[in-house]
């Protein structure tokens, strides 16, 4: 038995990975294409593990989605791989249509001839999981009832409409071919190996160095934080048990806006790590608001509670702490991810906001 990961060098793939494989010696091969967020080193704690393939590819390579199939016969496809930065989608849609749009399509129809192709038993016992995002279903206000599975889309970004698209094409592939699916769509991750242009793992690395902690409009963004290592546990139990042709919503319970997030963050640090020049709270900096900014996301995760009895493990503080001690704690990784690329992309994003 095996399954294949699409995107398991990236934040959310990699973490799944590393955690499957300490609960399980099922196989996984690891289909990433290694981009900037696509990193190698998450996985070197797998470094000569024979349950761990790392293949160096893209979902939209149809001959290699094809050979993968046909040489491993996986059980099930755990699909992460996507552009997923909204502010990169603003500065260059064309790649999130790419990958996220074509690159799945390619994804589905290679894995419904592989489908196909499978005795009756393994046709009933596969499985497609196609990893999404509460974005897809737009902006709330603050009255609004929390996002659920029956939401209407309503995608304001570039990224959040590509991601739409994915699903809408997942959910075609169930009900005109029969492919058994599965979709999850997730509020906003953060923990271990978070590429440092989302907002956690950015204000760490800013207030470790002394540097402003741009903070977006008026701070008052809503979101609903997921430690990502409860959203690897939520993947597995839909994997496991989860309903053919079904979305679950997962999420924290965790609202936040994004200065109550960051404050905390500055209060952990101060107590972790002080600074002898004050408080951390002082580099916070009010910086122009992204185009389309949404106000609040939600999730209503009562559906995944009720018919799977999942429900997260870490509270928002505990977590947060987690991911802090994380980042203090792995300064060779973040040497080796802080290159000129993302220096050149910070100031891209960062360097013409005025305060």
């Amino acid at each position: 038995m095996t399954i294949l990961v699409t995107g398991g060098a990236g934040f959310i793939g990699s973490n799944f990975v590393l955690d499957w494989l300490a609960q399980s010696d099922e196989p996984v091969i690891n289909l990433d294409k290694l981009t900037y967020a696509g990193n190698a080193g998450n996985l070197a704690a797998l470094a000569g593990d024979a349950r761990h393939t790392l293949v160096h590819g893209d979902i939209g390579d149809r001959g290699l989605i094809g050979s993968l199939l046909k040489q491993h016969r996986p059980r099930a496809i755990v699909h992460f791989a996507a552009e997923s930065h909204v502010d990169r989608s603003i500065h260059g849609p064309a790649d999130f249509i790419q990958t996220n749009v074509v690159g799945t399509f390619t994804l589905l129809d290679e894995t419904r001839a592989y489908w196909q192709s499978l005795d009756e038993a393994a046709r009933a016992a596969f499985r497609f999981l196609h990893v999404s995002t509460d974005e897809v279903y737009g902006s709330l206000s603050s009255n609004d009832p929390a996002f659920a599975e029956t939401t209407a889309y309503a995608p304001n970004s570039p990224y959040s409409a590509s991601k739409a698209a994915s699903d809408h094409l997942v959910r075609a592939w169930h009900h005109t071919y029969g492919l058994p699916v599965l979709t999850t769509n997730c509020s906003n991750n953060y923990g271990p190996y978070q590429f440092p242009e989302k907002l956690i793992p950015l204000m760490i690395l800013n207030a470790t160095r002394g540097k402003p902690l741009p903070v977006y409009g008026d701070g008052a963004n809503v979101r609903d934080w997921l430690y990502v290592g409860d959203h690897c546990s939520a993947i597995r139990r839909v994997l496991e048990a989860g309903r053919p042709g079904e979305v679950y919503n997962i999420g924290g319970n965790s609202e936040r806006t994004n200065m109550q997030v960051v404050n905390h963050l500055c209060d952990l640090l101060d107590r972790l790590r002080p600074r002898a020049e004050g408080l951390h709270k002082s580099l916070v900096t009010f910086v122009k608001d992204r185009p389309g900014h949404d106000r609040r996301y939600a999730i209503d995760a009562r559906k995944i509670a009720g018919e799977l009895n999942w429900q997260p493990r870490e509270t928002f503080e505990s977590g947060l702490e987690r991911t802090v001690q994380w980042y203090l704690d792995q300064t060779d990784w973040i040497a080796g991810i802080e290159s000129g690329a993302y220096k050149t992309w910070i100031d891209l994003n960062y360097g013409a906001r005025q305060q």
